[in-house]
């Protein structure tokens, strides 16, 4: 069967897994480079192991392989400034890019919610770009959107706990990033009107897996409802993260009259009346990364999910782009 030849920018942790679940799962996909700044990254090293072809020398790099023209999507898993210089220089050959940092130049993407709905080339031609928001973004912003969907939610707060071991350089470069994305992400796809996010990196040894705890205020609302809808949610996104789940029971709360809501809530929201709590837990395959490594399994596992299924859209491209060739090509070495 033929693939989509794909390239990965980033040969940190979150890069390098990503080449590997290419590798290992994606019956739709192909590596067709590995692209790093460091020589002498363990990302490189493992993608020469496995025949991959690969560069040092970044975006620019990449585009003087002479494979580049054969290369369809790009997978961005730098940092968010990295991000807007290699989306500038990818441009103007049309390359799709899917974004893995809080870059957020495209529209966010959560495959269980909105992947349907950004498939195809933005309106005017624009590059096409969607971003992946953030690992708290992909692992709660799904419940957010369950629960906004049967009734209106004026706030919702998110804390994402992952192992301090887990966050490598790139990681702890987003951290500012991070809060602001996976807000931005939990109000404009999950549908709160206001969003929080709190990030905590996790000391403890040995290392936690990943937890995420989603809190939503509400009024009046069928809890069997609210409970049904969630653990559906649960199971739709362990379809492409086999260990996400919920860590218990939805728990329904009534607000005390007297509680001050207000200092949370945006100006004119309806009057809250519940806290719903949802609590969770991620943990990663372990194809490159170590099972307690949920928080980058999760955003790896979201990125392969929308890579694929951009992949099996016919492709539309600006008639301003310089035509490419149209080449497919078959198996990537097994890691």
């Amino acid at each position: 069967m033929s693939r989509t030849r794909v390239a990965v920018i980033g040969s940190g942790n979150i890069g390098t897994d990503l080449m590997v679940k290419v590798l290992r799962l994606s019956d739709t996909l192909t590596m067709g480079a590995m692209v790093g700044i460091d020589p002498d990254s363990e990302g490189l090293a493992r993608a020469r192991r496995l025949n991959v072809p690969t560069t040092h020398e970044g975006v620019d790099g990449l585009i003087a392989m002479d494979g580049f023209d054969d290369i369809d999507i790009v997978f961005d898993a730098t940092s968010a400034a990295a991000h807007r210089h290699n989306a500038a220089r990818l441009a103007p050959h049309g390359t799709r890019l899917v974004d893995l940092t809080p870059a957020a130049i495209g529209p966010y993407v959560v495959p269980a919610v909105n992947l349907e709905q950004h498939l195809d080339r933005a309106p005017g031609n624009a590059p096409y770009n969607v971003n992946m928001v953030t690992c708290g973004g992909q692992a709660t912003i799904p419940i957010v959107h369950a629960i906004s969907a049967l009734t209106p939610v004026p706030y919702a707060e998110i804390v994402a706990s992952i192992a301090s071991r887990s966050a490598g350089p790139g990681t702890r470069a987003n951290i500012d990033e991070f809060t602001a994305t996976t807000a931005a992400g939990i109000e404009q796809v999950g549908g709160a009107r206001r969003g929080k996010a709190i990030v905590v990196l996790n000391p403890a040894e040995p290392p936690l897996i990943m937890r995420d705890t989603v809190l939503t205020l509400i009024g009046d609302a069928d809890h069997d409802a609210i409970r049904t809808a969630v653990e559906a949610r649960v199971a739709e996104v362990a379809e492409y993260v086999p260990g996400y789940r919920l860590k218990h029971a939805v728990q329904f709360t009534p607000i005390p009259e007297g509680e001050p809501t207000h200092t949370l809530l945006p100006e004119g929201a309806e009057a809250v009346t519940t806290k719903v709590t949802v609590f969770l837990e991620v943990e990663g395959a372990g194809h490159y990364l170590p099972p307690y490594a949920g928080n980058l399994d999760i955003m790896t596992s979201a990125a392969l999910r929308t890579g694929e299924a951009i992949a099996r859209r016919p492709r539309t491209r600006d008639t301003a782009t310089p035509p490419r060739s149209a080449s497919t090509h078959t198996e990537g070495r097994t890691p």
